[in-house]
């Protein structure tokens, strides 16, 4: 699948994802290729995101990594996994970023605060960089109100999916003010709708 990333200088769009709970079914601390599973319908809104001209960009935490219930070289085969799956139904993603720190991890080189950890926006202000995106026309899809509050400092829309997660977090969301709908494929179709 050919990414519509722009090489001629103008800026990128991209829909952030987080991966488990909003693309893929949350398993408790995933770290098996076997555990990935894709959330219903949502190759379909990605090729869809890819043909309207968004990059699609994957940014998730990873604390099992801190606190040691799987290795950091997990992540890298999930993520193939992912693509795989995506790829025999004719969607893909175009970058993945984790975060693999937690301050309370048992595992010291990751044991820390960071900037890239959700709720603060390190991974999209990443990939910002590194693929030429105009933030302000960019949006996030999640399950936790972290991942809401890392749109919000790096400056994209978010939306609260009820998936995962999500329905823990949906009431205190709408109190918010912040776009709180089923799943993934109706995050992609509402803000679609608001960006025409």
């Amino acid at each position: 699948m050919v990414s519509p990333l722009d090489t001629s200088g103008n800026p990128n769009r991209a829909c952030f994802l987080d991966r488990d709970g909003v693309l893929i079914e949350d398993a408790h601390y995933l770290s098996s290729p076997d555990q990935v599973r894709l959330m219903p319908g949502i190759s379909g809104s990605l090729r869809r995101l890819r043909q309207e001209g968004y990059l699609l960009i994957v940014v998730t935490n990873q604390s099992g990594v801190a606190r040691g219930v799987f290795p950091e070289d997990a992540i890298p085969a999930v993520h193939q996994r992912i693509d795989d799956l995506l790829a025999a139904e004719g969607a893909g993603i175009d970058a993945y970023y984790y975060c693999p720190h937690h301050v309370e991890g048992t595992v010291k080189r990751y044991a820390r605060s960071c900037s890239c950890r959700k709720p603060e926006p390190g991974m999209l202000l990443a990939a910002a960089t590194d693929y030429r995106l105009d933030l302000g026309a960019s949006f996030l899809i999640g399950d936790k109100l972290s991942d809401l509050q890392a749109a919000e400092k790096a400056g994209c829309a978010g939306y609260l999916v009820e998936t995962g997660h999500g329905r823990e977090y949906a009431e205190r969301g709408r109190a918010a003010g912040i776009p709180v709908v089923a799943d993934a494929v109706s995050a992609v179709d509402a803000f679609l709708e608001t960006a025409r």
